[in-house]
């Protein structure tokens, strides 16, 4: 019998204005609902590592432990290995993987933890079935996702709904789901988890010089990443409705009285 393996399209590829994003990311602001669970001797594994930000703090909160961060995309390990170095961490290490079928024995981790990484896959009740099994009995299953549908924003700037939707289509298309902070309890009640506690998180930009980087990435995002190439080679814009949006997006980031809220769902499961 064959391994499952990924059959989603990452939507947003690793654009500039997409680790723009991403290495903004710490333990603090992606993984406080993980962090009182902690303790020095655990070993980690953290699944869509990236860039490496979160996967740096981690391995800091575990001092007399070990981090391992893996990604479905190779290019970007050696960014996070820069990253781990660049603080010194000695107890910090990266391999390339598919979250579908982790080649790692079972009962390895202490805590597995995913970040923005179920929105992405293809089938993410096996991703969480394979995150159970590599986890040690006791041990904690930690994932954090997105959900498009229920960001919010003022003011009302047309064509923002514009690439909420366009997002929607395009992300679905790849054979992700963009809504999935909403869907988490449900995949691991699926995945045969059981205890389950299941809360959610905020990002919040409404200062200027927020709206301009939240504004300003996703404008970019929109016009010159992977994302971009996925919308226009997949007949869902043409360039210039995506020029539009990306103007949405400016113009938003230009208003005194902007505020933009991403709400994320959260799941810490004991195994």
């Amino acid at each position: 019998m064959s391994k499952p393996r990924e059959t989603a399209v990452y939507t947003h590829g690793h654009h500039e204005s997409v680790l723009r994003s991403h290495t903004s990311r710490t333990a603090a602001n992606s993984a406080a609902y993980l962090l009182g669970s902690l303790k020095p001797h655990m070993r980690i594994l953290d699944i869509g590592c990236g860039p490496g930000t979160i996967t740096a703090d981690l391995a800091a909160l575990v001092p007399d432990g070990h981090v391992t961060g893996v990604d479905h995309a190779p290019a970007i390990l050696d960014q996070a290995r820069a990253t781990a170095a660049g603080r010194g961490l000695t107890n910090v290490d990266f391999a390339a993987a598919d979250v579908h079928a982790l080649d790692y024995p079972d009962d390895t981790f202490c805590v597995v933890h995913a970040h923005q990484v179920l929105q992405h896959v293809g089938d993410p009740v096996q991703a969480l079935r394979e995150m159970r099994r590599v986890t040690k009995p006791g041990g904690f299953i930690a994932v954090r996702d997105a959900d498009y549908a229920a960001m919010t924003w003022y003011p009302a700037v047309p064509g923002l709904d514009d690439w909420l939707e366009l997002y929607g289509r395009v992300a679905r298309a790849n054979g992700g789901e963009p809504d999935a902070g909403r869907r988490l309890r449900s995949w691991a009640l699926a995945a045969g988890l059981a205890d389950i506690t299941a809360t959610s998180g905020t990002w919040t930009y409404s200062t200027a010089g927020e709206r301009a980087w939240w504004g300003g990435l996703w404008a970019d995002r929109t016009v010159a990443s992977s994302y971009a190439e996925r919308a226009t080679e997949g007949g869902h814009a043409t360039t210039g409705q995506l020029e539009a949006i990306a103007s949405a997006w400016r113009e938003w980031a230009g208003q005194e009285d902007g505020w933009f809220a991403v709400l994320h769902g959260e799941i810490l499961c004991r195994k």
